[in-house]
């Protein structure tokens, strides 16, 4: 840990601060985001991660500062890799729109407290095993020829093992019950005891989580190739999931329009992980990375408005009914549902 405890525990307070104030004031009241107000937010969350680099350029140096920036930058744009996937999940659940910001919300905290201990083992790793720096260097190598090359790969959610797992440990609700992740319902009958079911919110709460993790695998080494200090490393990390609801929001209806993303992205793993590599015979100074990677990003998404294509998200294949996802619950808005009591 290279900077005070207190610095620590004072971003903590921050993000905790910010994250109650979402929840307890903006969002109180389950609502569809419009594309205005997604906009809003997205700007807000940039202005203060600019801020906040500003503030590490005055108390840490212009080095530190430049670190930060482009492991924001790196994590922000491969956060939006994880938009598909979302998009995907939102839509075979038929998760209605009012619902989806309580999702994210809530998949965030599980993000943060994931990545956090992801990056305290990898600054361990490095510190004691400094070696493994290379390990992950030719990770993010073949992980950037591997997305480059393998094309975009169809994903049915029906067929994830943690879905089968979540319907294994609990029964599913046959329907939404508003924004609630378990209810209390009867099973068994009219006399049956009542019983917390999980509801296929939850289910979608559990396969976001699920899929952040998959992609923390591939950014927590990228964003080490750009910083080794972990206060950068997580704040940067930090800023780009605060940041990611609400440009999931934004990007929603357009994201399949930026179809030379996933190039872009591909070039700038490869790149980090050569930079990784090549650290100990060619040091690549930290402004030529930071300008390597936007001119990457920037270029896919130039290009993909250039050379626009139809849009690929409309063969996307949900259930027939979110009640596929259940298990047998009775649904209680049915006229011969059982009595429910309680929710939470």
């Amino acid at each position: 840990m290279t900077q005070p405890w207190w610095l620590w525990a004072a971003f903590t307070l921050f993000v905790l601060g910010v994250l109650a104030l979402d929840l307890g004031v903006f969002h109180r009241k389950a609502h569809a985001v419009t594309a205005k107000e997604a906009g809003i937010w997205t700007a807000v969350w940039v202005s203060l991660a600019a801020i906040f680099c500003v503030g590490i350029a005055m108390t840490m140096g212009r080095q530190a500062a430049l670190e930060f920036a482009a492991g924001y930058l790196v994590e922000e744009a491969l956060s939006v890799d994880n938009l598909f996937v979302f998009i995907l999940i939102f839509t075979y659940f038929r998760v209605p729109d009012e619902l989806r910001h309580r999702v994210l919300f809530w998949g965030i905290i599980g993000a943060l407290v994931m990545r956090g201990a992801m990056i305290g083992a990898g600054a361990v790793l490095i510190d004691r095993f400094h070696w493994i720096i290379y390990v992950f260097g030719a990770f993010l190598v073949y992980t950037g020829v591997k997305m480059a090359v393998q094309g975009e790969q169809e994903i049915d959610p029906e067929h994830n093992p943690v879905l089968r797992l979540v319907r294994r440990v609990t029964p599913v609700t046959k329907g939404y019950r508003g924004q609630h992740f378990f209810v209390q319902e009867r099973v068994g009958g009219a006399e049956g005891a009542l019983r917390w079911i999980a509801t296929p919110l939850f289910v979608v709460l559990v396969l976001v989580e699920t899929t952040d993790l998959v992609f923390a695998v591939d950014s927590i080494p990228a964003i080490f190739g750009v910083t080794r200090d972990p206060f950068l490393v997580y704040t940067s990390n930090v800023f780009a999931i605060l940041g990611l609801r609400s440009l999931f929001f934004l990007l929603a209806g357009v994201i399949e329009k930026f179809h030379f993303l996933r190039f872009g992205l591909a070039a700038v793993l490869a790149f980090v992980g050569l930079k990784m590599l090549m650290s100990s015979v060619f040091p690549i100074p930290i402004g030529v990375s930071l300008g390597v990677i936007a001119a990457l990003l920037g270029g896919s998404i130039v290009a993909s408005l250039l050379f626009p294509r139809a849009a690929d998200v409309a063969h996307l294949r949900g259930p027939h009914d979110i009640e596929d996802v259940a298990d047998g619950i009775p649904d209680p808005d049915e006229p011969d549902a059982l009595p429910r009591r309680d929710s939470a």
